[in-house]
């Protein structure tokens, strides 16, 4: 008996062991074909949807200027794409603001845009449907402002100007607001055109009015923006909004009261970034008591922009000095805050903004990626991909191989971190070395975003792969293994037998 009993226990032990072995070597030659890929690239242009900022006048002009932003910013106005209401639907005429975005798009920038209502001094002008020639005239469609009971208040705001008001008491103004986005957002929201939208309410759209009293028309109230940010907050998918950090303020808004409006998805725009008293550490520090407010770590979200303050001429004409502005480089500012982006229109009006400055400037800005492994077999490939930028990506964006992308996208990625993306249902010859690119949907046709890499294929092959049965390989391969304990007493009693 014990004869038979140790011969069974030995037989068992031998066919598992040649179980074993037979199976690690099914997986050997399953993935034999898993190697990496020799990859060496250097960012030579600018990436997309980041940088510093110029106005559409300022970018036509600066020609030398083109290669080192992406971005143009415009205020837009209700009234100049609204002709009119017909029963509950908004008539539109997009021709001008088509207009906008194809010059934008002929400099192979994108655009940020915010439609404003009120703008303190400024005059209207070459848009029919809106109040031309008046100063300060509010930009509140004119099938509105002939409605009978719309009317509006006026204040000579000191050191801007005349300034007109819309009337927020009148409800077909509130009804035109949500709708108008409805609508725009229906449109617009995957246009490739558009890198950010903006929005708000006062002066600007910033969420203040200074130099004017609050009354219950000239300013919407509380309830109606909570309405409408939430409303906002349903419409755009594939382009990030933001808010300005002046919206922190209780006496104009209800955001940082209520927890509900705090998990908005909205961005944040400073509109004085960088002036001389930005800080607390400088002074009073309105500007970063409001991102801590609003926005400690919005930015890890949404994203964080803005525009180099006016306070002073040479705020924007000096900001990219190497040295620093008010003690403290653009670099050092930009970190600090995490920005993708900031307008620095009059920056060329200084002595600073030559082509490689700006560039440098620019890239410093947002994400920034580095592919650190590149493996492939024959069915598919595994890329990882570390952000080495300063704040994430906010659009969708796809590892791409051979024209096929990659399920995980590279939106959020935090800078420091690392992540791996696999791009399946593809074939590689042995010997191929497959191209790789970063794509999105929201990039120019045949643009791309650049990465650097250096990577000499001679790297331990990285996670990721696929067999041929779409199962992650060194995945699987670890799982042989996984009893590791059974494994042991194995190999003990064969070596005892």
């Amino acid at each position: 008996v014990s004869m038979v009993k140790h011969f069974f226990i030995s037989g068992r032990i031998h066919f598992i062991a040649i179980a074993a072995l037979t199976i690690g070597l099914v997986a050997a030659s399953s993935f034999a074909a898993d190697r990496s890929i020799a990859l060496n690239k250097e960012i030579k242009t600018l990436e997309p949807m980041k940088g510093i900022v110029f106005w559409p006048d300022q970018a036509e002009e600066q020609k030398d200027l083109q290669g080192s932003i992406s971005l143009e910013f415009s205020y837009c106005l209700p009234c100049a794409v609204v002709t009119g209401k017909t029963g509950n639907k908004i008539k539109y005429d997009w021709s001008s603001f088509e207009k906008l975005l194809d010059g934008i798009k002929s400099r192979g920038h994108q655009a940020i845009v915010r439609f404003r209502i009120e703008y303190p001094g400024e005059s209207i002008q070459n848009a029919p449907n809106c109040t031309e020639g008046v100063k300060g005239a509010t930009a509140v469609p004119k099938y509105i402002k002939e409605m009978d009971g719309y009317n509006e208040s006026k204040n000579d705001v000191d050191g801007d100007g005349i300034t007109y008001y819309a009337n927020w008491n009148f409800d077909e103004l509130k009804w035109f607001y949500k709708q108008f986005y409805t609508d725009f957002a229906t449109k617009y929201d995957k246009d490739p055109r558009i890198a950010f939208v903006q929005a708000g309410f006062g002066h600007w759209a910033e969420y203040h009015i200074y130099g004017t009293a609050i009354t219950d028309s000239n300013f919407a109230s509380k309830d109606y923006q909570a309405e409408f940010l939430k409303h906002l907050d349903t419409l755009f998918v594939e382009t990030p909004w933001s808010i300005s950090i002046d919206a922190a303020d209780d006496k104009y808004t209800p955001i940082v009261a209520s927890k509900d409006l705090m998990k908005l998805h909205f961005g944040l725009f400073d509109d004085s970034f960088m002036h001389e008293e930005h800080d607390i550490s400088q002074g009073d520090g309105d500007n970063e008591k409001n991102w801590q407010a609003i926005g400690k770590n919005r930015w890890k979200t949404a994203p964080a922009g803005g525009e180099i303050s006016y306070y002073e001429d040479k705020d924007q004409h000096e900001f990219l000095n190497p040295d620093g502005l008010y003690g403290v480089t653009w670099e050092e500012a930009a970190e600090k805050y995490h920005m993708t982006y900031v307008i620095g229109n009059d920056a060329p009006e200084g002595k600073y903004a030559t082509s490689d400055r700006v560039y440098e400037a620019s890239s410093y800005a947002g994400y920034k990626f580095e592919i650190t492994g590149y493996a492939v077999n024959k069915v598919s490939a595994a890329v990882r991909v570390k952000n080495i930028g300063i704040a994430p990506l906010y659009h969708n964006a796809y590892v791409t191989v051979k024209g096929v992308r990659s399920e995980k996208s590279l939106k959020g990625l935090l800078p420091g971190e690392e992540a791996t993306y696999t791009v399946a249902g593809i074939k590689i010859d042995k010997s191929e070395s497959p191209e790789l690119t970063i794509t999105s949907d929201k990039l120019l046709k045949d643009a791309t975003i650049p990465y650097k890499a250096n990577l000499d294929g001679s790297e331990t092959v990285i996670e990721g792969l696929l067999d041929e049965n779409g199962t992650t390989a060194i995945a699987r391969a670890h799982n042989l293994y996984s009893d590791k304990d059974n494994l042991g007493r194995f190999r003990a009693s064969k070596l005892t037998d």
